[in-house]
């Protein structure tokens, strides 16, 4: 299958993947397999209260040189932080181009571990919306994007449907749409090495919980019942913690899609107007099925691009004529927002 075009008004070829990074798997897999090296890290920390006596922490970091021309929320995916390989490789992107960056750390991740109980959930807006509040507030007049990887996107979709307005632009790479598809996706045989260290960041990080976690929490996760899939820690973990009834109930809930495709004006409830939104998805992703982004691209809401590559695996995009700290998803990403800046948003 031929890739779709990157977006009409960029300067970027379609993607092709490079030697040695061939196939879905290496793809995902290149920046655990070969880390790239990144500069020391310069971001500067900021707290940010949610309520209830939690914070979420950033590290913000200025652009490159000169004054900032947009404010970015950065978000990382499931079992990551701000420290991750790519997260910290697109923010630097983001700042060459000119844009500040706040790399946040969703609850209970990375370095913002001690500010707040519990972890996070694919929809969290009670965390997330607090955060692009404060972040506009930080922006003054500047326009404020937002830019999720994996879960981060997740998130971030669904905050734009909850808040209209709260973001003037958005790219999601490689995000789950709809989380029982995803869930079923990730229980594949190939996938069985993926969901055993996804499954041990993910009780990990619970259990560190340095506010602790309940002896029904705890007999979950260390138990010889303890969960084996996704799908079984969201039941006993993540479904309870955000007042969901069952697991089916928060992927019901957390999955933008319904309300997505709702959001191209069809059925008795059409959905407010999303930001200028990018989605980014490889057919070969081996975690998330491409089906939602597929049925997005044939009939995408107003404002919405949906760009399919056949290759490129989960958040990989490795492409033929990389620099050493970029790659093609990072620079679609980046010239995507130029070019939402340079028609003038936020003026």
């Amino acid at each position: 299958m031929n890739p779709v075009l990157p977006a009409r008004g960029l300067d970027l070829a379609p993607f092709r993947q490079r030697w040695p990074w061939i196939g879905p798997d290496l793809q995902t897999l290149r920046d655990t397999l070969s880390p790239p090296r990144l500069p020391a890290e310069q971001g500067e920390p900021l707290a940010i209260a949610v309520g209830e006596g939690a914070s979420l922490l950033a590290l913000c970091d200025p652009p490159r040189s000169g004054e900032p021309r947009a404010l970015v929320v950065l978000l990382h995916g499931l079992g990551g932080s701000s420290e991750r390989e790519g997260l910290r490789r697109m923010g630097l992107s983001l700042q060459d181009a000119g844009m500040a960056v706040w790399r946040l750390n969703l609850r209970g991740a990375g370095p913002g571990r001690s500010l707040a109980p519990g972890t996070y959930a694919a929809r969290c807006d009670s965390d997330l919306l607090p955060v692009l509040r404060r972040a506009r507030q930080q922006a003054g007049g500047l326009p404020l994007l937002g830019v999720g990887i994996s879960l981060g996107g997740t998130m971030l979709l669904n905050g734009a449907l909850a808040e209209p307005g709260v973001l003037d632009g958005l790219v999601c790479t490689s995000s789950p749409l709809d989380l029982a598809a995803c869930s079923r996706q990730i229980e594949r045989p190939r996938n069985r090495i993926y969901q055993r260290w996804l499954l041990r960041r993910l009780r990990a990080q619970t259990l560190a919980d340095p506010f602790g976690v309940s002896a029904v929490e705890r007999r979950a996760l260390q138990g010889p019942d303890r969960p084996r899939t996704i799908r079984a820690f969201d039941a006993a973990i993540t479904a309870p913690r955000w007042g969901y009834g069952s697991v089916e109930h928060y992927y019901r809930e957390a999955s933008p899609l319904p309300r997505l495709l709702a959001a191209r004006g069809a059925g008795d409830h059409p959905q407010p107007p999303l930001p200028p939104t990018l989605l980014l998805h490889a057919l070969d992703d081996p975690w998330v099925p491409a089906g939602g982004a597929q049925a997005l691209a044939a009939s995408p809401p107003p404002g919405m691009e949906v760009l399919l590559t056949a290759r490129g695996g989960h958040n990989g995009f490795h492409g033929v004529g990389d620099a050493p700290l970029s790659c093609w998803g990072d620079q679609l990403t980046v010239q995507w927002l130029e070019r939402l800046l340079a028609g003038g948003l936020g003026r």
